[in-house]
């Protein structure tokens, strides 16, 4: 048993089917509800409830298969803090973090409670956010959907039956797609609104069936509220090796989290968020939500195996309405279809939900310029470069008249759920890395000879390969090579993998039209890390890239 296993969180229940009324109820935060109040209800209940209400159908093996209407992601330009004396100076404000005003977060809420105590029905859930019990917050979600409360009862970490009748939360959460927001009243951008107060320790949800806005709240919250407490908050997913040695891996939607990190040779922790703590690596959720598009049993086993159990949550994806089978290739109701499943679904999940700090740290990109090699070692500077640029590329495509491949800078590989500046985060991942020495890779499972449309992507089992040496220590022994644009060390050769792979140059037709490619990347790496570059030390200064 690791040390830390006292840290384990007593009484922690993955499945529970009583409903258990807390003693600190709706009334005691001044919430009025005239209709039925279901509380704390298990899977089946909320199952049997979603099914009555029609919210969705049940897919052929048992999964409940929903749909969320025209938000099918996040409405990240719909976010809103409130602006006041504890936010001011505390919140980075910018292009991904709004204000609201607290008279209109007042007419939100008035509005919003009145929108509740006129629900026929509520479904309310006490979670906790976060796995090591020195660090977590209590959380209260009140929903209209059966569905959604079965989401986040399934996404946040669930208290055992003897906690939850004295659970007091410390943010409570309310869940209204049915609501429509008035910008003029609210101020707000449309009808669609997330806002969130930190002093009132609330958040309100409305005009979007997107469940994933609850549980980037919580996130958006622990990201809040941890750094004080000197314990890193990360978008990432973690797993540990067989001899204890856990390993995080950052990495915008698309890169590969929740695939990499399923690894049957490994202990997954979690697929998305996490604390790094001074003495563990604890998972801020006690579920996965993994993008189902293009699902195969091959590629992805233990994650395909999750959407043919009773309890999985699949959004959006398409269904055959006669013989309830699923067809993960059908992109017709969204790109971004995903599946929500106890952690414990993937046979070798953590009971405990953390493990040791970690010895690896992996950074994924999916370059679709297909310029950075499948896998790089970084020095402590440069991992915290690389981490407060957070690239990848989307590829051409997604937007009508886009042809190229479009670099994406999104800062900690998760810009939009991080309410204080950037540098809070890079400095504690410099601080934890030093600590730690933790060996850092820039791993790229994005295109290999060409950019999107002439390349193809990266091999997922040369991905594997590599990652398995860089985990086990064996890559540390290989030769390495400094490449010219980027700096950082590539392996030359590595058993199992094409050594021409390594070399993303050599892969090219046209070793020009690389280079060229090449230095249009590095020019966007200089131009977006400009805005860095008055919060970090010289020897991160000296780990920028240069324009050529």
């Amino acid at each position: 048993m690791h040390s830390y296993a006292s840290l384990r969180p007593t009484d922690l229940a993955r499945s529970h089917g009583v409903s258990i009324e807390p003693k600190f109820s709706l009334s005691d935060q001044s919430i009025k509800a005239d209709g039925a109040v279901f509380w704390n209800l298990g899977t089946a209940r909320l199952v049997e409830s979603a099914l009555a209400n029609g919210e969705g159908h049940l897919a052929k093996e048992g999964p409940l298969v929903v749909e969320t209407g025209k938000h099918t992601g996040r409405s990240a330009k719909d976010k809103f803090f409130v602006r006041d004396a504890t936010t001011e100076n505390t919140v980075h404000w910018g292009d991904t973090n709004f204000g609201m005003t607290p008279e209109h977060f007042a007419a939100l809420k008035a509005d919003f409670l009145a929108a509740v105590a006129s629900k026929d029905k509520l479904y309310v859930a006490d979670l906790f956010g976060g796995s090591q019990p020195e660090y977590r917050v209590n959380v209260r979600v009140i929903n209209e959907l059966a569905w959604h409360n079965l989401f986040i009862r399934t996404l946040l970490v669930r208290p055992g039956d003897s906690e939850l009748a004295d659970l007091v939360p410390d943010y409570t959460i309310i869940d209204l797609p049915s609501f429509r927001a008035d910008p003029a009243r609210h101020g707000c951008r449309s009808e669609t609104v997330i806002a969130v107060s930190f002093t009132e320790k609330l958040i309100l949800i409305g005009g979007t069936a997107y469940a994933g806005e609850m549980k980037k709240s919580v996130f958006g919250i622990l990201n809040y509220l941890l750094p004080e407490q000197g314990v890193m908050p990360m978008h990432c997913s973690a797993n540990i090796g067989p001899k204890g040695d856990t390993a995080i891996f950052f990495g915008l939607s698309g890169t590969g989290k929740t695939t990499l990190s399923a690894d049957a040779s490994r202990t997954l922790i979690g697929d998305d968020e996490h604390g790094w703590s001074d003495t563990a690596v604890f998972n801020f959720e006690g579920g996965c939500y993994a993008k189902m598009i293009n699902l195969s049993a091959e590629a992805e086993p233990e994650i395909f195996a999750t959407t043919k159990r009773f309890g999985t949550v699949l959004e959006n994806v398409v269904m055959d309405p006669e013989t309830r089978e699923l067809d993960f290739n059908d992109n017709s109701l969204a790109e971004n279809s995903r599946g929500s499943y106890p952690i414990d679904f993937i046979p070798n999940a953590s009971e405990d939900n953390l493990g040791p700090v970690p010895k690896n740290l992996i950074m994924l990109t999916a370059d679709a310029y297909g310029v950075l090699p499948p896998i790089s070692r970084l020095t402590p500077e440069q991992a915290m470069y690389h981490f407060l640029s957070g690239y990848t590329a989307r590829v051409a495509g997604t937007e009508i008249g886009v042809t190229e491949p479009t670099a994406t800078f999104s800062t900690c590989f998760g810009a939009p759920f991080m309410p204080r500046h950037p540098s809070v985060y890079g400095n504690l991942l410099r601080e934890r890395i030093a600590k730690g020495s933790v060996t850092c890779w820039l791993v790229n499972t994005g295109w290999t000879g060409g950019k999107y449309g002439v390349g193809s992507r990266m091999p997922i089992k040369a991905t594997r390969a590599l990652l398995n040496a860089a985990l086990d220590g064996s890559l540390n022994n290989a030769e390495f090579r400094i490449d010219p644009n980027f700096g950082f060390e590539v392996p030359v050769a590595v058993d199992g993998v094409d050594s021409k792979i390594l070399d993303p140059r050599s892969t090219w037709a046209d070793g020009a039209d690389y280079d060229a490619t090449a230095k249009k990347l590095v020019s966007q790496f200089v131009d977006n890390f400009a805005q860095f570059v008055d919060h970090v030390d010289d020897g991160v200064k000296s780990a920028a890239l240069k324009a050529a």
